[in-house]
């Protein structure tokens, strides 16, 4: 078993999701007293949030690489970087890992979509997942088309993220704001929707939609039990 390092706190709330399903899944493949082996680094969501904010990317990437050579350091062997909206650095992180093998959280969340059969996907996150080209361009590189939602939708979405969803607060009418959202994009065409933001599973669930839902959070953790347990899994 491989260790795998984690780089969260963007927000914690989404980092216990990781915890929890990298242990469940190891656990459900091995029985016994099984669980992952990992190495957690929480940075303080208050600096990276603010070097989003302020357009301080590089800023942003020089925290997280310290946080990836750090996990190295200390022996991980896999990096997951917690979260969407950061992997717009994600070059950066990816080279401060070096040996180290990092998983693109648009990566497995790709070929779950694919591996269904669907070729066009809403996509709902941070503004600056929803509106960017590192995120959906990543997706289109992989034959997918993506869908967002309207402006002023885009703009509920990224308060309730960051208003409520970062501090553990979950409500009906957000909830139903969501489904309204997707409701309108899969009229229009989409086949699926892509949980873009690592807390969004905190509030929508499978079973509040009609259509396929693929939580990234929860796939990225799955993907990277996979590779920590190579033919074990």
């Amino acid at each position: 078993m491989r260790m795998i390092g984690l780089i969260g706190g963007m927000s914690w709330e989404s980092t216990v999701t990781y915890y929890r399903v990298l242990n469940e899944e190891t656990h459900r493949l091995l029985g016994g007293q099984h669980n992952a082996k990992s190495i957690l680094y929480t940075v303080d969501f208050a600096e990276i949030e603010a070097c989003q904010r302020q357009d301080r990317w590089d800023d942003a990437a020089a925290l997280l690489a310290d946080a990836a050579r750090a996990l190295v350091q200390a022996g991980a062997e896999l990096v997951l970087l917690c979260t969407n909206t950061m992997h717009k650095v994600a070059p950066a992180i990816a080279e401060a890992a070096g040996t180290a093998t990092f998983i693109h959280i648009a990566d497995p969340t790709a070929e779950q979509i694919r591996a269904q059969g669907l070729s066009t996907v809403a996509l709902l996150g941070t503004r600056y997942t929803m509106e960017q080209d590192f995120y959906r361009g990543r997706l289109e590189e992989k034959g997918l088309r993506t869908m967002i939602p309207q402006e002023a939708e885009r703009k509920a979405l990224h308060r309730i993220i960051y208003e409520e969803l970062c501090h553990g607060r979950v409500t009906p009418a957000s909830r139903e704001t969501l489904r309204a959202i997707i409701g309108s994009l899969q009229h229009q065409g989409a086949e699926g929707v892509v949980l873009g933001c690592t807390e969004i599973g905190l509030l929508l669930r499978q079973d509040d939609i009609d259509i396929p839902v693929f939580d990234t959070a929860h796939l990225h953790a799955l993907a990277a039990v996979r590779e920590a347990l190579g033919a074990a899994a």
